[in-house]
């Protein structure tokens, strides 16, 4: 069984005892333990269940690429599933559950699935659960959906806080290997800003477990005086337990920092995700250890051999008291001489190449270590722990020859470059032959703006293995990256580290290489999802030849690890199966992030009542002060109405919709987005955006603009006015304006990257108020100090200037179709602005108005509001508004998607203008029945109402909507079903119901 050593553990506080729990049972253990090394020694080996055919499950590895043990962690509040116990740090009141079993671990109801495996081979629910097709429903789904997930979702709020950082660096390194270090270190001498990030709460890597010297000196010592030589360089940051998430473009990285994981309950955040932006960056993220695929080699005790190596020499934890190792690379040699050095018995170490190793091999067998050469293991004995092995011939099918007793078996069959970083923005790889795995290719690297590369790879990330050539490959790399980042190299030489003296690896997919069917129905490729090499042969038999196709009709690589541990021995069989080289297989797609973020990082501040902070314009507490009832638009509080004592919504409503067609109103319009674009070639930008000709605007106009979607569809509208020659202001609605901003941003990121336009989202800058009414004009000569007449300032035009002693901005501009204003003022001066009009508009009959209001005004002139007249499927040719789409311009965005033959339909629904035959008011949304039903039977439609409101200056309801073919059938009646089975009669009118000829707005 698995215990911990008298001695050694370089990585633990014996001084103290940590108690922690798992699965309700008492355990302790110490400073500097994981979760797994912990529970390896109170001797706990089985951690968890297979999700598929719920096989017992302990341990395979020691760090982020740990497929198996995973649990539930915390309790109530704090409670979280699928933590990995090789990356948990212990800490006091630790308490975890294991998961996915019922009634409990060591006796799980659903291992009868194993004796099931021959029903249940990859893709089987694809196969299973479409016949008979009534099933789907009432059995299939809530049986996928109870068997579906592992762990259990936390229940409660989360009690944790998160944050975001920002960083912004020369050069970034991910991973404090002694390659990270070196490359941090050469970078920093070079005179570079550097970040350096670690995943694990320690520097340097492998080497201190593994041994060697550096410079003349043992690694761990190189590597602590190293991070104290970074530690007092101003141009470096040194993080541990930031792990590099992903590598996105133009230098943009995130990282995870867990920063109270290990110890909960404190002040500090736990969790911080940064967000980094950097020149270069170098991966130094190492590589990862394959297993060998043979029978039973998941059975709880089977681990990597450099798993069991961690978990002797770091946390003094024995895997078994006598271990079997398996191997087709020298590296392996080196964990059975670290067992046997902590007075462990190695069994055996069984190579699976004929002619063996080399100077390692040697030196085990000096040690009086039994080494078996061209040999495997044909199936693993044991259950719930390993037993015994059977070995073979590795050249045979499997017959085995000899059953070696042992409670361990460390496996190794080679190392893979960590590509996943390099490869998340576009950098390719190329085969390594000799170490039988990918490898960045230097020479297809990720590239930025510029078109040069932007990540570069170190150590054994680059697929150097050697610790001399690790270092050496280290040190370049971060010369280079300084360099690429715009600085001088530094004059330093690289660290010296011994050379590679190993024997060839020999590259084994399967043992032995001859391994019949039931051998390979019980040899595993994904542990997570149980998914075998007889699985992955089966899908290439069935026509799933695409790695990705076999990917997902097997689930190899889509479990949590996403497939650290299966994907190259899943692409070698798959190969072998197809016949074909593996790098003509290809790889799977590498995605961010490296390993799982919680969503709380992603989220950071960003919840309760900062999730969506309310956004106030400067003039809310003089709304709230005076009656304001608010109503929520976009992420903005707007004053629907101002309500007087004892007065209704509608009679407020009212009033203010007469008084500002009679005397003078005043709107908060603040919240309109303000979008400035800016540059040499904005006015083409312009153009491109809106489907009316915009370049042709002169400095000192507006014009109404409208913006479609890449699919032709109406998606917001504004007027646009021009500053000076390459500067527009963009006017958007309220809950349009972040969308609109990003949807400029898009395009010319991707698009029109090399145009020179620049946009800058100033809504919040600037405070607006519109002043609407006959007495209009009256009020801002009041207040004086600029020249607002008819003349100086006609409609549709714009100027700067004082006015009652404030700076602002006046737009001749009217969304009501009165004489109108709307005045911007910097933010700080909104307030005082809005009071000073207030207080001069009362000889003139002043009133604030809400938007309620604002939508009846616009309502009785047949102006469309984004989001009530359109829904995402209309186009402005369905709101009469060809007038707004040039004829001289050869593209915008959408224009050609209006070309397709369903949007010039002479037979789509128009808007028109609806009359109530009673006078009353149509109901919201109401359909326009037409005769005749549909396939379901329901009531065919011929149009609905997009604004529905009362009147009060027309005394009467008045409507807008999209009616078949509705502008040529002016004067039909059309009737509208109400939910209480009455029915409403509506005239079709045009959608212009006050002043038509336009005579108000511009007097």
């Amino acid at each position: 069984m698995s215990t911990r050593l008298a001695t050694g553990g370089r990585l633990l506080d014996r001084s103290r005892r940590i108690p922690f729990s798992f699965n309700g049972k008492r355990f302790s253990g110490h400073p500097g333990d994981t979760l797994a090394s912990a529970l390896l020694a109170n001797g706990q080996m089985l951690m968890g269940r297979s999700f598929k055919y719920h096989r017992p499950r302990g341990p395979v590895a020691s760090g982020a690429e740990e497929p198996n043990a995973l649990v539930n962690l915390g309790e109530g509040a704090r409670h979280e599933p699928n933590q990995r116990a090789t990356t948990t740090e212990l800490f006091e009141g630790l308490a975890a559950t294991s998961q996915n079993h019922w009634p409990s671990l060591e006796f799980d109801v659903g291992a009868i699935n194993t004796a099931l495996a021959r029903f249940l081979p990859a893709g089987f629910y694809y196969k299973t659960f479409i016949h008979p097709r009534p099933f789907w429903k009432h059995v299939y789904e809530p049986f996928i959906r109870q068997s579906a997930g592992l762990g259990k979702a936390p229940a409660e709020a989360d009690p944790d806080e998160y944050e975001h950082f920002y960083a912004f660096v020369d050069v970034l390194v991910v991973g404090g290997g002694v390659a990270g270090l070196a490359a941090a270190k050469a970078a920093a001498l070079s005179g570079a800003k550097v970040m350096l990030i670690e995943q694990t709460a320690h520097w340097g890597g492998r080497a201190p477990v593994d041994g060697g010297e550096i410079d003349g000196v043992p690694a761990a010592e190189w590597v602590a005086r190293t991070v104290s030589e970074l530690e007092t360089m101003e141009n470096v940051t040194l993080r541990t337990r930031t792990m590099g998430a992903g590598i996105y473009d133009h230098g943009y990285v995130l990282a995870y920092e867990r920063v109270a994981d290990h110890k909960p309950g404190g002040e500090a955040p736990r969790h911080r995700l940064w967000r980094i932006r950097t020149a270069q960056t170098v991966t130094a993220t190492g590589a990862i250890e394959r297993p060998l695929s043979f029978a039973g080699n998941d059975v709880p005790g089977v681990m990597l051999a450099s798993a069991v190596r961690d978990y002797v020499v770091n946390w003094a934890v024995s895997p078994g008291d006598r271990t079997v190792v398996v191997t087709n690379n020298d590296d392996a040699y080196r964990t059975a001489l670290a067992l046997k050095e902590a007075g462990l018995v190695v069994a055996a170490v069984i190579d699976a190449r004929a002619e063996g190793g080399g100077r390692l091999m040697d030196a085990a067998r000096d040690a009086g270590i039994r080494v078996e050469t061209g040999r495997g293991i044909a199936k693993v004995k044991g259950g719930k722990r390993v037993e015994g092995v059977l070995t073979c011939p590795q050249a045979g099918e499997g017959t085995a020859t000899e059953e070696i007793k042992c409670d361990a078996v460390a496996m190794s069959g080679g190392w893979s470059p960590v590509v996943h970083l390099w490869s998340h923005c576009g950098g390719k790889l190329l085969w390594d032959t000799a170490e039988a795995a990918f490898r960045p290719d230097p020479d297809r690297a990720p590239t930025g703006a510029n078109g040069k590369p932007m990540v570069v790879t170190a150590g054994a990330a680059s697929g150097a293995m050697g610790l001399g050539d690790v270092l050496a490959d280290a040190h370049a790399a971060g010369l280079a990256a300084a360099g690429a980042a715009g600085r001088a190299p530094a004059d330093a030489e690289a660290p010296a580290g011994e050379a590679r003296d190993e024997a060839p690896l020999a590259p084994v997919w399967m043992m032995p290489q001859g391994a019949g069917p039931a051998l390979r129905a019980k040899a595993w490729l994904d542990y997570q999802n149980d998914v075998k090499v007889s699985d992955v042969q089966l899908a290439a038999r069935e026509g799933f030849e695409s790695v990705e196709h076999a990917k997902r009709y097997t689930t190899l690589g889509m479990a949590t690890d996403q497939g650290k541990l299966s994907n190259i021995n899943g692409l070698a069989v798959l190969a072998g199966e197809l016949g074909a080289d593996i790098p003509a297989v290809g790889t799977t797609t590498f995605r961010p992030p490296y390993t799982p973020i919680s969503m709380g990082a992603i989220a950071g501040p960003a919840r309760g009542a900062t999730f969506q902070p309310i956004r106030r314009t400067a003039m809310h507490d003089w709304h709230e002060a005076h009656g304001a009832d608010w109503e929520p638009v976009g992420q903005w509080r707007r004053p629907y109405t101002y309500r007087r004592d004892g007065e209704s919504r509608e009679a407020a409503v009212n009033r203010e919709v007469k008084n500002t067609r009679d005397a003078l109103g005043m709107l908060d319009a603040s919240t309109l987005g303000k979008i400035l674009v800016k540059g040499p070639d904005a006015p083409r930008f312009m153009d491109m955006l809106y489907t009316n000709m915009m370049s042709t605007l002169k400095p000192g106009r507006c014009r109404y603009g409208l913006m479609c979607s890449e699919n032709g569809f109406l998606m917001d509208d504004g007027v646009v006015a021009r500053l000076d020659h390459d500067t527009f202001l963009c006017h958007t609605t309220t809950g349009g304006a972040d969308h609109v901003h990003a949807h400029m941003e898009e395009w010319l990121q991707t698009e029109w990257w090399d145009w020179k336009v620049w946009t800058l989202n100033v809504t919040e800058q600037w405070a607006q108020i519109a002043v609407v009414g006959p007495n209009a004009r009256k009020v801002l000569e009041k207040l004086g100090g600029m020249d607002v007449s008819k003349e100086a300032l006609s409609f549709m035009g714009w100027a700067e200037g004082t006015l009652g002693g404030f700076p602002v901005r006046v737009f001749r501009i009217s969304f009501s179709g009165e004489l109108s204003y709307e005045i911007a003022v910097p933010a700080s001066h909104g307030r005082a602005l809005w009071e000073a009009i207030h207080e001069a508009g009362q000889e003139f009959g002043v009133m604030p108005y809400g938007t309620e209001c604002l939508h009846v005004l616009r309502a009785e002139k047949g102006f469309i509001m984004i989001g009530d007249e359109t829904d995402g499927t209309v186009i402005p040719q369905d709101l009469g508004l060809d007038w707004a789409i040039s004829k001289k311009k050869d593209d915008y965005i959408g224009k050609r998607a209006q070309m397709r033959s369903h949007m010039a339909d002479p037979e789509r629904w128009k808007l028109v203008g609806l009359e109530t035959v009673d006078g009353s008011m149509l109901p919201e949304a109401a359909y326009a029945t037409a005769p005749g039903t549909n396939g379901n039977g329901q009531r065919n439609t011929q149009g609905r109402v997009t604004s529905t409101y009362h009147s009060a200056n027309l005394g009467r309801g008045i409507a807008m909507g999209l009616v078949h073919r509705g502008p040529e059938r002016m004067g039909e009646v059309l009737e509208f079903p109400k939910v209480d089975g009455t029915v409403v009669k509506a005239k079709i009118v045009e959608p212009v119901f006050y002043d038509k000829e336009g005579t108000k707005q511009d007097v």
